[in-house]
């Protein structure tokens, strides 16, 4: 059967490369003498603490060495033969208090998104089902909601679902804005493989998207998350009028986490009519997103948190074929696929089957993605 651990490190450069981390420790804390990039790929251990510099190294690399040194990597650490679908159900739209200036469901903009109540279970489970017979093993639910203070029979019948849709063999993710350590646990408890709290973007640029909730307390429920055993799903939307530089920043905020993020969610902004987003990148200086820099970001993300599902989220319908397959060979092993986002379109299950069984891809199991069960190489196999 042939592995994929240790792919990469038949080349006398990445030997010489891993020589040298070995020297300076597997937590990369002293600086190592050989390139970046090649130090990345020399680990045995992933890295949490990455400079700017560092990143900055790598994400500049040529653009053809960049992917193809990600996709090493990816088969260094995954089954490159395996991709997780995942399903997002809008289970409360709109009314959110947020100023998010790119999101349709903040009760500050008219963007024709009505504020709902939470729906019922059955609802939820007819949807997960339907996610299921379709070959989706990760059902996502969000909620337009700023946090959960004050919403206890909210997170009470939210836990049910969860636990539900558990009992079906899937796995569960939500997305309810901020939470405390308690009710964190809480989730725990009914069984939530992970919850979804994006960060958005660099700490720099943030503050020039959002000003009702601080990057700090994204930082926070992410580690409230995280110390109660639930994976945590946080990345970011490229397209809100950032730099490269951002993309760096955002990059370094993941990859400096302890534990790095379990999934990590790529969103290529959909600008939404009626939101301030919209006219602002309508501006003549307004910095325009191109698709390189995406790919660079994901194998950038690839190469330097290794472990992490990397999944093309929000606006990947606008995304030609061609595009996402180089997105695949940065290392990406993970999609939202189904009816629709929570507000925005969504590529469906059959085109999204059809395209990846032509690439040669099949579903991921449900709760079979850790890459500590990564495929080793066999004693004596060819």
């Amino acid at each position: 059967m042939l592995g994929f651990k240790r792919f990469i490190t038949t080349s006398k450069g990445l030997n010489s490369a891993a020589a040298t981390a070995s020297r300076v420790g597997a937590d990369s804390s002293a600086t190592p003498t050989v390139s970046a990039l090649r130090f990345a790929l020399s680990l045995e251990t992933p890295s949490n603490t990455w400079s700017k510099e560092q990143l900055r190294e790598i994400y500049h690399t040529p653009l053809l060495e960049l992917v193809h040194s990600a996709q090493l990597q990816h088969r260094k650490w995954h089954d490159p033969t395996k991709v997780q679908l995942c399903t997002l159900m809008n289970i409360k739209s709109g009314g959110c208090s947020e100023d998010c200036k790119y999101c349709a469901q903040s009760s500050r903009y008219d963007t024709g998104v009505k504020a709902e109540k939470l729906v019922a279970l059955d609802e939820v489970l007819k949807e997960a089902e339907e996610a299921k017979k379709n070959g989706s093993t990760r059902f996502c639910l969000g909620a337009a909601w700023r946090d959960m203070q004050g919403r206890k029979s909210g997170l009470r019948k939210i836990s049910e679902m969860v636990t539900k849709v558990n009992a079906m063999g899937m796995e569960t993710c939500v997305t309810l804005g901020m939470v405390n350590q308690d009710q964190a646990k809480q989730l725990k408890d009914a069984g939530l493989t992970a919850y979804n709290h994006n960060i958005d973007t660099s700490r720099e640029y943030y503050p020039k998207i959002i000003t009702s909730r601080s990057y700090d307390d994204r930082l926070h429920t992410i580690k409230n998350v995280q110390t109660a055993g639930i994976k945590a799903c946080t990345g970011g939307i490229l397209g809100l009028g950032e730099t490269e530089e951002d993309h760096i920043g955002f990059i370094h905020t993941l990859a400096t986490m302890t534990p790095h993020p379990e999934s990590l969610p790529i969103n290529r902004l959909v600008p939404i009519s009626g939101t301030p987003m919209v006219e602002e990148l309508k501006r003549e200086n307004a910095k325009k997103l191109k698709f390189d820099e995406i790919l660079r970001t994901v194998a950038t993300a690839r190469i330097t948190m290794p472990r992490a599902i990397i999944r093309l989220a929000a606006g990947r319908y606008t995304m030609k074929e061609t595009e996402q397959f180089l997105c695949f060979q940065a290392g990406c092993n993970a999609i939202f696929t189904g009816k629709k986002m929570l507000t925005t379109m969504c590529n469906g299950w059959d085109e999204d089957k059809a395209m990846l069984a032509k690439w040669g891809l099949e579903p991921m199991q449900s709760f079979d993605y850790d890459a500590e069960k990564r495929i080793l190489v066999a004693e004596g196999s060819a």
